[in-house]
């Protein structure tokens, strides 16, 4: 039998950790923020050394976000909006972006065509972005999804993800 105060701690921890969770959506948009900001920092740089730096924790960001949304998000936005267009255009979309990375990541910076590779992601993760707070973020709210446990998973999941980041 469970004394008052296992109870106690137990529902104060469901409390606390459901505080901390948050809403799937928000946790993406959350992300987008990060990596807008990596963005401009790149832009404002002469820096080689801290392009390579801001390049490569753009990437990181990018590839955690993206294998999340593919793994956990849109799979499940797929089902619940039976959805034939927006998701399978963000895969393509994902797609696209995972051949950009791969341009930059780990490479030297030397010039121009670095420089126009992470100027074209920048400008194409922007067009995702907007494409999917502006369009399937508000279908998604329609859903009966429980987006507060879905934020929960992709939460634990971006964990282990940046823990195994190579």
């Amino acid at each position: 039998m469970l004394s008052t105060n296992t109870v106690t701690k137990t529902s104060s921890s469901k409390v606390s950790k459901m505080r901390n969770t948050q809403d799937a959506t928000a946790l993406l948009k959350a992300d987008h923020k990060v990596v807008d900001g990596l963005f401009k920092k790149f832009e404002a740089t002469n820096s080689s050394s801290k392009k390579k730096q801001l390049v490569e924790e753009i990437c990181k960001e990018l590839t955690i976000h993206a294998q999340v949304e593919e793994e956990i998000f849109y799979p499940a936005v797929q089902k619940a909006l039976k959805d034939h267009e927006l998701i399978p255009e963000a895969y393509v979309e994902h797609g696209s972006l995972k051949v950009l990375i791969a341009a930059v990541k780990g490479i030297e910076p030397n010039g121009d065509m670095y420089d126009a590779n992470v100027k074209v992601m920048s400008e194409y993760v922007k067009h995702h972005v907007k494409e999917e707070e502006k369009e399937m973020f508000p279908e998604v709210k329609s859903t009966s999804l429980d987006m507060v446990e879905l934020g929960a998973r992709m939460v634990e999941r971006k964990k282990q993800l940046s823990a195994e980041y190579v």
